[in-house]
């Protein structure tokens, strides 16, 4: 029998209705179990708060004024409000926007009040119900009867947590083993979370290595023989766009490797420039060998997850670290120490700040490569505190800056569901910078007062800040004090923002060393 858009509407009602982790994943679950093959991944994608088509081009304006009178009983199917999407999606052309307004109009007339409202949310990116990634595959292992490992390590190499859904819910385990390193597969790459300072980190991983951290363009880079391909942290293909890398790539002496590095535009004397001017490389389909003449990319390597019949991603670090020095010449490999020493890890520290990087990063020896996770052994130190956050809204400046969206309102991310607002700053913003984020603030906004555009929490932006102050006056209890724009990262998604638990944890190690 096919799934009412009503069962899912229900079950994101539920989810978030409660704070319980446990209670999200039941109320998914038992949603889940009850779709059809062909609707799983639809409904994963529905509970998550997205789309399969990805955006289709329809603001807020736009759906309310289509919205109209709502249906007395529920009637629509999963499978029917998907494919109604789709058309739209598909819509192009001479007269395409009436044409897509009727079909709107049209889908919105057979839904319910409630199902009007939430696909409102969904097509506006505001469905907040709290079922991010790690919340949908504790629900896929409990709808399934898989085990959470199995489903959790499927969905890190698959990168797609519906097929991964739709495997284990129709075929079992069994369909999830083959998952792995596959070359021109992109896998999520590993993340490191934030320590305080070079002693904190030593002190959290012992001997550890230490490695400069590069303000670039995270690039995991495939070799299949004379074939290489070129991937962004948001698992991109612009290999076109960096033949530079594709050819030391080729140049390696191994038939297969998969190599994790950053990519980043230097100056005549070797220093790094702008992670916005690195990111001017990237996505150029056009005038590629002029670009690649006025702004040549350095490419540092500094993990090694598969070298010709050999998958590394579970191995220690230490045997990736050599694997990667056996098969890549030392230009090419991100500059490394090895030590125990909080002295000479704060050398080293200096040295990478000297070089005009951000700072270090600092891992632990012992630990596999973490796919798409943040754990704890991978740790960043930077000079300044940095977060990176996402945009909430944004307030319309006076004065010079009339016409344009300045003042940013900040969230850090929940993973319970949702943002939790840290403070407001409009400092940091060039008048290019400002005009650039107008029109993308625009283009994602959800509603509006008379001082403020509310837009869907898309944009990440990096952020410097002093320190972290107590504040009644946000949720979350805690303030940045001198915010400013460090610049924004077209490459991170608003999943892989910094969480409101990094901050406490970084507002816990302030009192303490000022303690």
């Amino acid at each position: 029998m096919p799934t009412p858009l009503a069962a899912v509407v229900d079950a994101s009602r539920r989810a978030a209705e409660t704070s319980s982790r446990i209670a999200k994943r039941d109320a998914i679950a038992g949603c889940l179990r009850g779709a059809a093959g062909d609707e799983v991944e639809i409904a994963v994608a529905f509970l998550s708060g997205v789309i399969r088509q990805g955006r289709i081009g329809l603001g807020y304006a736009t759906l309310a004024a289509q919205r109209g009178e709502p249906a007395a009983q529920a009637a629509l199917m999963l499978l029917e409000v998907d494919a109604a999407l789709g058309r739209i999606a598909a819509t192009s052309g001479k007269g395409s926007a009436a044409a897509r307004h009727a079909q709107l109009h049209e889908l919105f007339q057979r839904a319910t009040a409630a199902e009007q409202d939430f696909l409102m949310r969904l097509l506006v990116g505001e469905l907040r119900q709290g079922a991010l990634e790690g919340v949908m595959i504790d629900a896929v292992a409990a709808a399934s009867g898989v085990p959470l490992a199995d489903v959790r390590r499927a969905a890190m190499f698959a990168g797609d947590v519906g097929m991964v859904a739709r495997l284990a819910l129709t075929e079992g385990a069994a369909a999830l083993a083959g998952f792995g390193v596959a070359l021109h597969r992109p896998l999520q790459p590993m993340l490191a979370t934030p320590a305080e300072d070079i002693a904190d980190a030593m002190a959290r991983l012992g001997t550890a290595a230490l490695e400069w951290k590069v303000d670039g363009a995270r690039v995991q880079v495939h070799k299949s023989g004379e074939r290489v391909e070129v991937y962004t942290r948001n698992l991109n293909d612009v290999t076109a766009s960096v033949p530079e890398i594709v050819e030391a790539v080729q140049a390696l002496p191994a038939q297969e490797l998969v190599l994790d590095g950053e990519a980043v535009a230097l100056n005549a004397g070797g220093t790094p420039l702008p992670f916005q001017v690195t990111m001017r490389r990237f996505g150029r389909k056009l005038d590629v060998a002029r670009m690649r003449s006025e702004l040549p990319l350095a490419v540092y390597f500094f993990d090694c997850l598969h070298r010709d019949v050999m998958p590394l991603i579970d191995r220690p670090a230490r045997e990736r670290f050599d694997a990667l020095a056996d098969v890549v010449p030392p230009a090419l490999v991100i500059p490394r120490l090895i030590t125990a020493d909080v002295a000479a890890a704060e050398d080293f520290y200096a040295d990478a700040l000297a070089r005009g990087h951000e700072g270090v990063m600092a891992k632990a020896l012992d630990a596999p490569y973490e796919a798409g996770g943040r754990g704890a052994s991978w740790l960043k130190v930077k000079r300044t505190h940095t977060l990176d956050l996402v945009v909430l809204a944004a307030e319309w400046g006076h004065g010079r800056r009339r016409g344009w969206l300045s003042n940013l309102h900040l969230g850090a991310r929940d993973p319970a569901g949702g943002w939790v607002k840290l403070g407001k700053t409009f400092k940091g913003m060039t008048d290019a910078l400002l005009e650039w984020q107008t029109a993308e603030l625009l283009a994602r906004e959800s509603s509006r007062d008379a001082y403020t555009v509310y837009v869907r929490p898309e944009l990440v932006v990096e952020i410097a800040f002093n320190d972290l102050q107590q504040s009644p006056q946000y949720p979350g209890g805690l303030a940045l004090r001198f915010a400013r724009v460090k610049g924004y990262r077209p490459d991170k998604r608003a999943e892989e923002a910094d969480t409101i638990e990094a901050v406490r944890a970084l507002y816990a190690a302030q009192g303490a060393n000022e303690a």
